[in-house]
């Protein structure tokens, strides 16, 4: 059934059965030994390293927020591939799941995913752990294989995402991503041709496709692929984009690409694509289908189309940037403009590391995020360097504060700073210099 999620969205076929698929294990709390995310208990372990300030992004779901700069992008995605993909009675193929919650299991962010034990995406520097079973997804592409398992065949995954990443105008710990799915048929893929096949002989990768595909099926496949997110491209940055196409490597797609637009004399990363590896389908129990995947990031696409200058300008609550998209719709063309540029301070930061060597920078920007906020703007490491005698490491990074909607005095500043200060010194185990 077609149902409407708020006053101005689009329309979203979203089966009823689809809600049991989508659920995470509640625990009972425990005394001084859980954590709760979104009214659910989860244990702590030495995997926990979500901090209260990421849990406070939770709930906030800025891609449906109506006449937010990234719900328009995603309005604007999904009513592309709504009018390109139609069944025969004129109804969009594409389903929408644009509100799964973003605690996700490992097996779902990564083992369901093909990713290695020992891939450094899985490792505490680059992720947001609940506990050793649960963490929040780094990724929309979590959520594809209990989608398959489901039934489903074309759908598209929207959410919030959670990275642990370096601090500057284009990475902020949570961003948001589309992620997409297509399954094919041998009768849907080949049309009228009784001969041509989906499967031959192999289970690996060999050649640059998986052998147990057959070369006919993965170049019309990739046909279809490349001309849906050309035209994709096409819808968001106008019918005379530069593009071009890189070969690359994902964990759960091969062949793999990435598709790069010219934009401003740079060549921009826009999305990461190919065909889904078939052992993700297998496992989903899927025996008779392939598929192709990509993912896209919303802050990205939105940070161009309306020159929005700093990531952290999406989360603001200040009326000067959100009446700048309030009577916007999907199709207009919004320039965003400054409010006021507020004045940056800089403080340095300089310390010795722990001897045991046991320090990761993304501990240290985490630190700086939890008691910094959105007031600081970029941090950067300006100077490393092992002393000739001791051997110990010293790290001084360079914070550069601004608030977005106010100007900051030094005084308030080397308060912040003087906490990050002693946080890192009591936490970290460095020792300020």
């Amino acid at each position: 059934m077609l149902s409407i999620l708020r006053p101005g969205a689009s329309l979203i076929y979203k089966p009823t059965f689809i809600s049991r698929f989508i659920s995470n294990v509640k625990v009972e709390p425990q005394a001084n030994s859980g954590i709760e995310v979104n009214g659910n208990f989860y244990l702590k372990d030495e995997y926990t390293n979500v901090t209260p300030k990421i849990l406070s992004y939770l709930n906030r779901n800025l891609h449906i927020q109506q006449n937010h700069p990234l719900c328009l992008v995603r309005d604007r995605i999904v009513n592309y591939f709504y009018k390109s993909y139609k069944n025969s009675r004129g109804n969009p193929i594409f389903s929408v799941y644009d509100n799964i919650s973003p605690v996700v299991s490992v097996q779902q962010n990564f083992d369901s995913l093909l990713i290695e034990p020992s891939h450094p995406s899985r490792t505490k520097s680059d992720c947001y752990y609940i506990n050793n079973n649960y963490l929040l997804r780094g990724h929309t592409t979590a959520h594809q294989s209990e989608l398959i398992q489901a039934g489903l065949d074309s759908f598209l995954v929207i959410g919030d995402v959670y990275r642990r990443d370096e601090i500057d105008s284009t990475h902020f710990p949570v961003f948001h991503q589309i992620d997409a799915v297509r399954l094919h048929t041998r009768d849907q893929l080949f049309k009228n041709n009784d001969e041509l096949q989906l499967f031959e002989l192999g289970d690996n990768v060999e050649g640059g496709k998986q052998t147990c595909h057959t070369l006919e099926a993965v170049k019309l496949l990739e046909h279809q692929l490349k001309q849906c997110l050309v035209g994709l491209a096409q819808s968001l940055f106008g019918k005379d984009v530069e593009y071009r196409w890189v070969e690359t490597q994902f964990p759960f797609t091969c062949p793999s690409w990435e598709l790069e637009l010219k934009y401003k004399d740079d060549w921009l990363e826009l999305l990461g694509c190919g065909i889904m590896k078939q052992p993700i389908l297998t496992e989903a129990g899927v025996v008779d289908q392939i598929g192709w995947a990509f993912g896209l990031g919303l802050e990205r696409v939105a940070m161009k189309l309306y020159q929005i200058p700093d990531i952290r300008l999406f989360w603001s609550q200040d009326s000067g940037f959100l009446n700048q998209f309030k009577t916007a719709t999907a199709d207009t063309n919004v320039v965003y403009k400054t409010v006021s540029q507020f004045p940056q301070c800089k403080n340095d930061i300089s310390f010795w590391l722990a001897e045991n060597g046991d320090f990761n920078s993304n501990d240290f920007y985490d630190l700086v995020r939890t008691v910094g906020g959105d007031i600081v703007e970029q941090v950067n490491l300006v100077d490393s360097f092992v002393h000739p005698k001791s051997k110990q490491t010293s790290h001084c990074y360079r914070i550069t504060y601004r608030h977005m909607e106010k100007t900051l005095t030094q005084e308030e500043v080397n308060l912040v700073h003087k906490k990050i200060e002693d946080e890192a010194a009591e936490k970290l185990g460095v020792k300020i210099r």
